[in-house]
């Protein structure tokens, strides 16, 4: 080990006045210190040369549709998203909702500990790289030695104590900077595990909203599906009665059974599917299934399509999106890993240093005569290690390169997503235009036959007939609105979700990464 020149300043000014050459290499060990980092210096890969997501040029707004939830969304290019971007949602219970799962899901908890785990490791190790290791040992001993040691067999043994106090100082020089390349990779490490925290958080939200959507589409088809099975019920009881009347005939009975249980026969499923997504909603929010029925529930009309979709520009999503961010953190710790491999084929100059007091008296460990000390200095040169180290480097230098390659396909993947979310929100809107046209005529049909029926000129089963396609071009009406919001989430978690607004990690005046308190209204 080397004495640091600065920080065992007693130490350093006695080894000047016994050893002034060794002075010298010192001081100039430390200028070179700062004047040689081997390895490439890394570089933020530049954002792709994109002006839009999609090849069509999306329209200023999309279609609106003459229903709840049927509103045109804009498209405000270059603007950010907002943090809480579920807030624009307006609803309370989706609120409630993700306000719990960012206080108490196991995800989070976890994402934060190992940034915690990131931080410590980046630290001890710093602790043992850029500073001197001083010990301190003290010791004590009784032994006897046999004088046959001496020539002398027939003399005595000899018995005596051995009282030892020293420490000492040991320090290798960083001189061609692997060590700091080694903090480099360790400072990329603590910045990846934030960005993983970072995108933990947009997950959780964005899933959050994608399941309180669907637990609310499930619940409003639920109600349609009940509604279509008591009128199956209904024109299986008067078809019945004009069997036995000789009004029909038994195949129009056993149709009208069959239809029957065909309209029970989807409700099953509907309500496994809303259990499911109950549970799913209750593991999000950080508890048990079995308390999900505590957790705040959400309908389809507390739901408020977003007016307003702001959408960063292709530019800047790589440094909005967690995940690239994430990815360019290990291209970081991979350049620096070169660095590594290459000053570990460089000469390592080591110095190392001790004082103390060792005497057979305890009285005298204070005693001029009992002082010890060493000072030492060792160059080593690595000279023929079988290709191991060569090879080494050149295995950094291809892990690099994978990094890079495996950087560039996250940020195609990243654009795919938003080109699909974007597509998808125009797409959604014709869509719920066409369905509330055919929900409107299904509507007026059964309008129709209903006052028909009144006047005597419809049977009561057209009317039941008018009112089934009703009741399904309204569940198509539900799915179709469903499919608006659970898109226009998708759409903000394709984008970074906001997080680069928000205080989830960041370094404090120790420079130690910190998480800020997972709840809502902290963010």
């Amino acid at each position: 080990m080397v004495y640091n020149y600065g920080t065992v300043k007693a130490l350093f000014r006695i080894e000047v006045r016994i050893l002034p050459g060794v002075a010298f290499t010192l001081a100039l060990a430390a200028f070179l210190l700062g004047a040689c980092t081997v390895g490439p210096s890394f570089r933020r890969p530049e954002a792709p040369k994109a002006g839009s997501y999609t090849v069509a040029h999306l329209p200023a707004k999309t279609e609106s549709a003459p229903v709840a939830g049927g509103a045109a969304q804009r498209f405000r290019m270059a603007e950010k998203i907002p943090v809480r971007w579920w807030r624009l949602f307006h609803s309370p219970g989706l609120d409630g909702l993700i306000r719990l799962g960012l206080a108490r899901n196991p995800t989070l908890s976890a994402a934060r500990a190992a940034l915690d785990v990131a931080y410590e490791n980046e630290r001890s190790t710093a602790g043992a790289l850029l500073y001197p290791a001083i010990d301190a040992k003290a010791s004590a001993s009784r032994e006897k030695f046999s004088s046959a040691a001496f020539g002398q067999p027939s003399a005595p043994g000899i018995v005596f104590n051995l009282f030892n106090v020293s420490a000492s100082v040991s320090y290798v020089f960083d001189l061609f900077g692997g060590a700091r390349r080694s903090l480099e990779a360790l400072e990329a490490d603590v910045d990846y595990q934030r960005f993983l925290l970072e995108g933990a958080y947009v997950t959780l939200s964005a899933n959050i909203v994608a399941a309180a959507v669907k637990e609310a589409s499930l619940r409003a088809q639920l109600a349609a599906t009940r509604q279509i099975l008591a009128t199956e019920q209904a024109g299986l009881r008067i078809m019945e009665r004009q069997y036995a009347l000789g009004g029909v005939s038994l195949p129009d009975v056993l149709a009208q059974k069959a239809q029957l249980a065909a309209v029970r026969a989807q409700l099953p499923p509907l309500e496994k599917a809303f259990s499911d997504v109950r549970h799913q909603l209750a593991v999000l929010a950080g508890t048990l299934p079995g308390n999900s029925g505590g957790l705040p529930e959400v309908d389809l009309d507390s739901l408020r399509l977003p007016r307003e979709l702001p959408v960063s520009l292709p530019s800047r999503l790589v440094r909005q999106r967690p995940d690239i961010r994430a990815s360019e953190a290990l291209l970081h710790a991979a350049s620096a890993q070169i660095g590594v491999a290459t000053a570990d084929m460089l000469p390592q100059i080591t110095f190392t240093g001790g004082i103390g007091s060792e005497t057979t008296e305890v009285h005298d460990l204070l005693g001029r005569n009992s002082s010890i000390w060493d000072l030492g200095i060792s160059l080593l040169q690595p000279v023929f290690h079988g290709g191991e180290l060569s090879a080494r480097r050149r295995a950094a230098v291809y892990a690099y390169k994978q990094a890079l390659a495996q950087y560039q396909e996250t940020v195609l993947v990243a654009f795919q997503n938003v080109a699909d979310a974007l597509r998808a929100v125009d797409r959604d809107a014709a869509a719920l235009r066409a369905q509330a046209g055919a929900w409107a005529a299904a509507r007026e049909s059964f309008l129709i036959a209903r006052k028909q029926f009144r006047l005597g000129a419809v049977s009561y089963l057209s009317l039941l007939n008018a009112e089934r396609q009703y009741r399904q071009a309204t569940i198509n009406l539900v799915l179709a609105r469903a499919a608006r919001l659970s898109d226009t989430a998708a759409l903000f978690q394709a984008l970074g979700g906001g997080w680069e607004a928000a205080p989830i990690a960041k370094r404090d005046s120790g420079c130690r990464l910190t998480a800020a308190s997972a709840g809502a209204d902290k963010q």
